[in-house]
């Protein structure tokens, strides 16, 4: 099975929070991850960049940023064209879901970790 490419957006260097879980778990699963967050640092093997960059075939976009943070990344986002977005809890935004359904990207309110664990991602 071909990797899918996952940015997490909201990505943490400290252990105890989910991005940071969530991306040692893409990880352990195989999966290319690419990673963008306020503080510049590695997290398993994955730099954790703090300005957007124009990745490339980003599969999955899961976020770990409350509403009101998530609009600057809006256009950025659907400029990448991600096959979906995944609103991990405290991530919901039905603003945001409107502009990506209008962009023909699927979203999903879900937990990466869950998704993970139980082999739905």
């Amino acid at each position: 099975m071909a990797s899918k490419k996952t940015l997490v957006l909201g990505a943490s260097l400290k252990s105890n929070r989910y991005s940071n879980l969530a991306i040692n778990k893409l990880v352990s699963f195989n999966h290319d991850v690419v990673a963008i967050g306020l503080r510049e640092g590695v997290v398993s093997g994955v730099k954790i960049e703090t300005d957007v960059i124009d990745f490339e075939y980003i599969d999955t976009v899961t976020l770990y940023l409350n509403p009101t943070r998530q609009e600057q990344y809006y256009k950025y986002i659907v400029n990448l064209n991600p096959r979906r977005v995944i609103f991990n809890p405290g991530t919901e935004n039905p603003e945001f879901y409107k502009i990506l359904r209008q962009a023909n990207i699927d979203m999903e309110v879900a937990c990466t970790l869950v998704l993970l664990s139980t082999n739905q991602y």
